[in-house]
């Protein structure tokens, strides 16, 4: 019996284990589309999300995310009110319309005025009674007189004649409108009373990322992360604007999260992402419950210790395409979390069935990812650690050991945990746009050498051939020594 265990045991496989094959091809990469699934309702324009660590993903970084056609996942090792703010960020930054507009009143003296710009730092307000726009005054208006009349009232040096657009003018109209009436800023109006302002700036802004990730409302789409049994903060995220509610959680093949994820679902708006798992069984238990997407990877990040810790896990090749067997055919969108180093493993994990790619390692360390930059001789470097390391697990309020099924209680935390993850630092890279373009960049050239101009094409189309250790060998540069590292093969990778 024990020994029939060992016989009959499958072989996993893993990005190394496999080249793509080259085809017959007349597709340019500059001519391919990365558009894809996210989950059942949503997509995306470039198949990649930021994780869900707290060295990884927060506001600035899904903001970022966004802008290049992404998704980022707000991480939970925080208070849920915290959380909340997180997602309200990214949806305020990706929002043509300033909400939280500041106004003046027409009985406000020119000092007040010049005051409230001054600390707001803007260079304009709306002039607004009973919630009516009267009048806008600008910094130009007061200035010849700020010194010598500043008890002047607004209403005397006002812009009487202002000009409004409705919520549904859309930014080209927007636009248009402020050129043809020589203005820089365009109060929102619904039913006379103002509800927003709009201004040149954040319209010529917005037009520098034509394909951002963008809800039916045209701000920043984002994820964020909960607890398998957290509805709370499931319901407060999807109240705050979230898109996508990811459940965070080791091994979500359990009875009781595939039972609670039906009962999440049906109590948010947002579609719901649930992982991880690396299973047939386990992906077609979690269709079972509705979902609207499936989280691949048990051990593959570089951060994780799970595979040696515990001894449990499937390589990451194997995993995503052992479910995406399952999910394909329901129409269940795959994310392969983890195990990515370069560019072609992006590749290979579409071309084995997954829709989009969860990183953590290869967006660290960059601008937009949360911590300081230290120096260590002569070089920047910035923290990067798993959520199942000690730091993570005792990180305060939201800290999450709830993913890894421990619960602590009493000071002595560290003693009383059980870690599957580690800490350290990875190199400061710079600007996650720029690690983003490089990904994509080599996720195209796949493409063209597959013939598939699109996603879905690569998922048909790829073919695969398994390599040896020399293949491997083979496939990495020899031979000589690199003097000018390139910036989508780094020479100083860590171990």
């Amino acid at each position: 019996m024990f020994t029939r265990k060992l016989k009959d045991a499958p072989q996993g496989f893993t990005f190394d284990d496999f080249l793509m094959v080259p085809s017959e091809s007349t597709v340019e990469p500059k001519n391919v589309k990365t558009r894809t699934r996210i989950s059942r309702n949503l997509d995306i324009n470039i198949p990649i999300i930021s994780s869900a660590m707290d060295t990884v993903t927060e506001s600035e970084m899904a903001i970022a995310m966004a802008q290049d056609g992404g998704l980022g996942v707000i991480h939970r090792n925080m208070t849920v009110s915290e959380q909340v703010e997180e997602v309200k960020k990214v949806k305020a930054s990706g929002d043509l319309t300033i909400r939280d507009v500041i106004t003046t009143t027409p009985d406000a003296s020119i000092a007040e005025a010049n005051q409230l710009m001054d600390e707001e730092g803007v260079n304009g307000l709306p002039v607004v009674k009973d919630r009516k726009v009267i009048g806008i005054i600008s910094r130009r208006d007061i200035l010849p007189i700020v010194n010598s009349d500043a008890d002047s009232k607004v209403e005397e040096v006002m812009t009487e004649r202002v000009v409004t657009i409705e919520e549904s003018t859309t930014p080209e109209e927007a636009l248009d409108i402020a050129y043809e009436n020589k203005v820089e800023r365009l109060p929102v109006v619904k039913d006379d009373e103002i509800v927003g302002i709009v201004t040149i700036k954040d319209i010529l802004e917005r037009k520098k990322y034509p394909s951002a990730s963008r809800d039916d409302d045209g701000r920043f789409m984002v994820a964020a992360a909960t607890g398998p049994f957290d509805l709370e903060r499931a319901i407060a995220l999807d109240k705050a604007g979230a898109d996508v509610i990811a459940v965070d959680v080791a091994h979500a093949h359990k009875p009781d999260i595939v039972s609670f994820a039906r009962k999440m679902n049906k109590e948010i708006s947002a579609d719901l992402i649930v992982g991880n798992i690396a299973t047939r069984e386990a992906a077609e238990a979690l269709i079972s419950a509705e979902v609207d997407g499936l989280k691949v990877g048990i051990g593959p990040g570089s951060i994780c210790t799970t595979r040696i810790i515990a001894g449990v896990g499937v390589p990451q090749l194997t995993a995503v395409s052992s479910v995406a067997d399952v999910a394909h055919d329901v129409g269940v969108p795959v994310v392969a979390d983890g195990g990515l180093r370069y560019s072609g493993d992006l590749a290979k994990a579409i071309g084995v069935g997954a829709d989009t790619v969860m990183v953590g390692s290869l967006v660290a360390g960059t601008h937009e990812a949360p911590g300081d930059v230290v120096i260590m001789n002569g070089r920047k470097y910035k923290q990067y650690r798993g959520m199942g390391s000690l730091g993570a697990m005792t990180g305060g309020s939201g800290a999450g050991t709830d993913r890894y099924f421990q619960e602590v209680k009493g000071p002595m935390k560290h003693a009383k945990l059980v870690p599957e993850g580690v800490e350290g630092v990875v190199p400061h890279k710079g600007k996650v746009g720029e690690i983003l373009f490089q990904l994509i960049g080599g996720l195209k050239a796949s493409m063209g050498y597959s013939g598939a101009s699109t996603i879905k094409e690569m998922q048909e189309r790829a073919r695969f051939i398994r390599i040896t250790a020399s293949g491997v060998a083979e496939s990495h540069p020899h031979d000589l020594l690199i003097t000018n590292e390139s910036p989508n093969y780094p020479t100083t990778r860590l171990m």
